[in-house]
């Protein structure tokens, strides 16, 4: 597998544990104080840390910072999409398509001399 694909690939499950460690609590542990919240999502963070770090370190051996950095935007948008619609249960909105097309062209002026 390709250095590119198994960036993707790790970016995309460490992007499913930061989602879930960023805003899980607000659903699941809203009647627990912070603290309580704040140790559980760094316990779910390590594996999100377990597997980032990994990925960016191979992702840097084809990309730059700023294709990674790009790149991790892409990818927390796929994912927190459906985590706010399904998980969360909030209603889309126009923002959020306004959103998805900037950071749509970020990739474009970030990658554009790879096309």
């Amino acid at each position: 597998m390709n250095s590119y694909l198994i960036t993707i690939v790790m970016l995309f499950l460490s992007n499913i544990f930061m989602t879930f460690a960023w805003y899980a609590h607000l659903k699941n542990l809203s009647d627990k104080h912070w603290i309580v919240a704040s140790f559980i999502s760094w316990g779910i963070a390590f594996f999100e840390y377990m597997i980032q770090v990994p990925a960016n370190r191979i992702g840097y051996q084809v990309m730059s910072t700023g294709e990674l950095k790009i790149l991790q935007e892409v990818i927390t948008l796929t994912i927190f999409i459906p985590f706010s619609l399904f998980y969360m249960k909030e209603k889309i909105t126009l923002d959020y398509i306004y959103s998805g097309l900037c950071i749509m062209a970020g990739v474009y002026f970030m990658f554009r001399s790879k096309f």
